[in-house]
C-alpha cells in the first residue's frame, strides 16, 4: 500500500503561483510515476502532470509552459509548481501514483480569484 498526502493549497489571485507537495510513504518501492491531477466542479478528472522514475514528464495543453512537475527521491516528495495560474486553473488537485495499482491523496483545493 501507498499513502500520498497533498499540501499547498489554496487561494491566490490570477497571475500568481503556488506549489504544492505530495508526501508519499509505505510500500514506495513500488511506484513508477507520480503525478497531479484535478477535478473541476461539473467536470471528470484530468491529468495535469506526471513524472516517471527516469524523471519524464508529460504535461496536458493547458498547463504547458506555466506547470511544472519534479520530484525528489529521497523524501520520496512530488511536487507541482504552477505559475501564472488563471481562474479555470480552479479545481481539487490530487496526487497519483502509479505502482501495481493507482494510489490516491484525498486532494488539496485550489482556489484562482479573478
Amino acid at each position: 500500500q501507498v499513502q500520498l498526502v497533498e499540501s499547498g493549497g489554496g487561494l491566490v489571485q490570477a497571475g500568481g503561483s503556488l506549489r504544492l507537495s505530495c508526501a508519499a510513504s509505505g510500500s514506495i518501492f513500488s511506484i513508477n510515476a507520480m503525478g497531479w491531477y484535478r477535478q473541476a466542479p461539473g467536470k471528470q478528472r484530468e491529468l495535469v502532470a506526471v513524472i516517471s522514475t527516469r524523471g519524464t514528464t508529460n504535461y496536458a495543453d493547458s498547463v504547458k509552459g506555466r506547470f511544472s512537475i519534479s520530484r525528489d527521491s529521497v523524501t520520496n516528495t512530488a511536487y507541482l509548481q504552477m505559475n501564472t495560474l488563471k481562474p479555470e486553473d480552479t479545481a481539487v488537485y490530487y496526487c497519483n501514483a502509479k505502482g501495481t495499482t493507482d494510489y490516491w491523496g484525498k486532494g488539496t483545493l485550489v482556489t484562482v480569484s479573478s
